[in-house]
């Protein structure tokens, strides 16, 4: 059942940091993959002051069931004080991926 599974965006300082953070999402079983796509442009208002900045998105495929080790693992990985950790249901999607996700997560 595909709505058990979650994509949860985390944007990211730079591609080293993403890629850290991915790796160990993965390493730690609270994410079966993490997409890092570069050149992103994130436009935000922090602290009362209007930022402009590069960023890179991780894009983490992880179970509701999993999430709250990912959020918590984020939140202690994360250089930023307050990251973005939006985690979005899935709707459907291919039963050999949605299966191979899951059993990642389940080991």
């Amino acid at each position: 059942m595909s709505s058990e599974v979650l994509v949860v965006l985390c944007t990211c300082p730079d591609e080293e940091k993403a890629r850290q953070i991915g790796a160990a999402l993965v390493e730690r079983q609270v994410a079966a993959c993490v997409n890092v796509i570069p050149g992103l442009r994130s436009i935000y208002r922090w602290q009362g002051e209007v930022h402009d900045e590069a960023e890179v998105l991780a894009v983490i495929k992880t179970t509701r069931e999993a999430y709250p080790r990912l959020e918590q693992a984020l939140l202690e990985l994360h250089p930023y004080e307050v990251p973005e950790v939006l985690a979005l249901p899935v709707a459907a999607g291919s039963a050999a991926y949605l299966d191979w996700l899951r059993g990642e997560l389940s080991r």
